[in-house]
C-alpha cells in the first residue's frame, strides 16, 4: 500500500513502497493517474503512462517554436468574428491635435 504524504496536495509513494509495489504503481499510471514518488520526503519523480507521456511531448513540441516578432505575433492573432473587416476609407478617425513637447 502506498503512503500519502500529508504536506503534498496529491498522494505520493515513498520510494521503498514504490519499489515493493511497482506493479500497482504502474497499473495506476496506466489508468491515467500520474504517480508521484518521493525520496527522503521530497518529490523526486512522476510515473506516467506511455500515452500520457506522448501527449505531453506532443504538447511541448507544439509550443516549442521559434520566437516571433511582435508584429508577427499580432498578425497571427485570430480575427474576431463579430468585428467586420474595414478598410481605411470607412474606418473612424480621431481628430486629435498634436501636443507641444518641451525638450529643454
Amino acid at each position: 500500500m502506498h503512503a500519502p504524504l500529508p504536506q503534498t496536495p496529491t498522494p505520493a509513494w515513498r520510494l521503498q513502497d514504490a519499489k515493493a509495489q511497482f506493479s500497482a504503481l504502474v497499473d495506476n499510471a496506466m489508468r491515467g493517474v500520474p504517480q508521484h514518488v518521493t525520496r527522503s520526503g521530497k518529490r523526486a519523480v512522476v510515473v506516467l503512462s506511455e500515452e500520457d507521456f506522448e501527449a505531453l511531448q506532443r504538447s511541448a513540441a507544439g509550443r516549442a517554436h521559434a520566437p516571433v516578432s511582435l508584429i508577427e505575433h499580432l498578425l497571427a492573432m485570430p480575427k474576431s468574428a463579430e468585428a467586420p473587416a474595414c478598410d481605411e476609407a470607412d474606418s473612424p478617425r480621431l481628430d486629435v491635435p498634436p501636443r507641444d513637447v518641451d525638450f529643454s
